[in-house]
């Protein structure tokens, strides 16, 4: 089953400021979640119902 992945447009500019290197590797990260959104090191963030994070490299995360 694949779920449908849209971007908030705050998202979209802090994306676009990014380097184009890393936008890559993070537009690649969030489209596989799609397919798997739990993926292996997903968390659930505490104090929340349905938000999850995974990190990508060393200094950047996804929060979904």
């Amino acid at each position: 089953m694949s779920y449908t992945v849209g971007f908030k447009p705050a998202a979209l500019r802090q994306l676009r400021k990014l380097d184009p290197a890393i936008q890559v590797v993070l537009i690649g990260a969030i489209e596989a979640l799609a397919e798997n959104p739990r993926p292996d090191g997903c968390k659930k963030l505490k104090g929340e119902t349905n938000l999850y994070r995974i990190r990508v490299t060393s200094d950047y995360r996804i929060i979904y």
